[in-house]
């Protein structure tokens, strides 16, 4: 294995999950890999382009479930390059981009399946109410997220912010048990909070 995790403060760092999370995450992320793989095993004998069944073959450098579930909860958690990617799982960049665009949908799946996927979308005060699971308290912010910044003018001046870096901003609103329960938009530009808020959220 190409990552060793020596205790639960590291495997936080490295995935967001304690332990226990981790394990409790990992038989459904198996259950749907594997539907997955005889999903596109049938599809393929199917059409003629398959005769290997699910497993075969060369293992690779992610053997396990557990490496696998692993390496793609290390990308979405700390954004590495492909070449780092690859340097702690043993892999060349270009195996660890294909690695990557093969397991996310396995763990957004996964996510879906067991309930855990954060709202997009609060268009009724029904929705709102189902959101927030009967709780009293919620935690609303907005996150910057940095990109590249345009090099036409005009595209700019509609996406100026107000700051020298380029950013975008997110709502995000969470249970105070710090569970994530909706994601809003992207918005570019300059806004305030609360106007984005007001945007995001039925009316009461």
């Amino acid at each position: 294995m190409g990552m060793q995790i020596r205790d639960d403060r590291q495997m936080k760092a490295l995935t967001g999950l304690s332990q226990a999370q981790f394990n409790s995450l990992l038989p459904v992320f198996r259950d749907v890999y594997q539907a997955t793989q005889q999903q596109a095993y049938e599809a393929g004998v199917e059409s003629g382009t398959r005769r290997r069944k699910p497993g075969g073959g060369c293992k690779g450098k992610l053997p396990t479930m557990a490496e696998k579930l692993l390496f793609v909860l290390y990308y979405y958690k700390t954004y590495p390059t492909f070449d780092v990617l690859g340097t702690q799982f043993e892999m060349g960049r270009s195996k660890a981009n294909e690695n990557l665009h093969k397991l996310s949908p396995i763990l957004y799946d996964t996510l879906v399946e067991l309930e855990l996927m954060p709202y997009r979308e609060l268009g009724t005060p029904e929705a709102l109410k189902a959101a927030v699971q009967g709780g009293d308290q919620v935690i609303i912010d907005a996150t910057e997220r940095a990109y590249r910044r345009s090099q036409e003018d005009a595209t700019q001046r509609e996406h100026y912010s107000g700051k020298k870096t380029a950013y975008a901003q997110e709502h995000l609103m969470s249970l105070p048990e710090k569970l994530i329960i909706f994601l809003g938009r992207t918005f570019s530009g300059h806004h305030h909070d609360y106007s984005m808020l007001k945007q995001e959220l039925p009316p009461a």
